[in-house]
């Protein structure tokens, strides 16, 4: 990966909608080679989707938690079924094996308090194996990520 590379990938992290057109009068370059690298880095795998970042409050999503989650027992086996289990709520937008004091960092988008309670008493606690849940309300986003950092 080159400069041309790096810089069209900053490109399209920032505007997904941005087209060949736009990214080769930025780089002073034709689109048929800046077509052909988006389709490389499509190709390995730089790139791997396109999707609308939607306004979470706008789609009535007004709390935003991070749940630190610890199970009892920490075989594979325990771990994968974990692992899949957490996949099938939809309010559980991101999730982590962490290390450190808790065992899994999940990040959950609810309507509101009493939906995230509605997640965690009937959701979240019907899950074998947990020991111990502890949730971080969000109060303020100070920075949302956007794009990764490339050097």
């Amino acid at each position: 990966m080159d400069k041309i590379d790096r810089s069209i990938l900053n490109l399209l992290q920032k505007n997904g909608k941005i087209t060949i057109k736009e990214i080769a009068e930025r780089l002073n370059l034709t689109t048929t080679p800046i077509f052909e690298r988006v389709k490389k880095l499509e190709r390995e795998g730089y790139i791997k989707s396109y999707k609308a970042i939607l306004d979470r409050k706008k789609a009535g999503l007004q709390l935003m938690v991070f749940c630190n989650v610890t199970l009892n027992l920490h075989q594979t086996d325990y771990l994968k079924k974990f692992e899949k289990d957490i996949q099938q709520f939809p309010e559980v937008v991101e999730c982590y094996h962490v290390a450190g004091m808790f065992d899994y960092l999940i990040k959950i988008y609810a309507e509101d308090m009493e939906s995230y309670q509605h997640f965690l008493s009937n959701k979240l606690a019907s899950l074998e194996n947990i020991s111990k849940v502890q949730s971080s309300f969000v109060m303020t986003e100070v920075k949302d990520f956007s794009f990764l950092p490339i050097p």
